[in-house]
């Protein structure tokens, strides 16, 4: 058994034309270490979504799980806020 918490994020739906898949952008903000500014940094996801209940533009919550393919390597939890 693996006793270490799953990481999991928060993020948008970009993308949800595969099947099983969606692909997710996960928005964080960094500050910059030399001149202090802050900047939005952004990273897609592929998740598998095996009910297809994501559409685009809704948030989701995804955590990881094993390799499901060569890109997936996180599944669905939950839709958080619909369109």
């Amino acid at each position: 058994m693996n006793s270490q918490k799953q990481r999991s994020f928060q993020g948008v739906v970009v993308s949800a034309k595969q099947a099983k898949t969606c692909i997710v952008r996960v928005d964080r903000t960094v500050e910059h270490v030399k001149y202090g500014k802050r900047y939005t940094v952004s990273k897609k996801f592929a998740v598998h979504d095996s009910s297809q209940s994501a559409k685009e533009g809704m948030t989701v919550e995804f955590e990881q799980c094993r390799p499901l393919s060569k890109t997936k390597r996180w599944k669905l939890v939950s839709v958080i806020k619909k369109q």
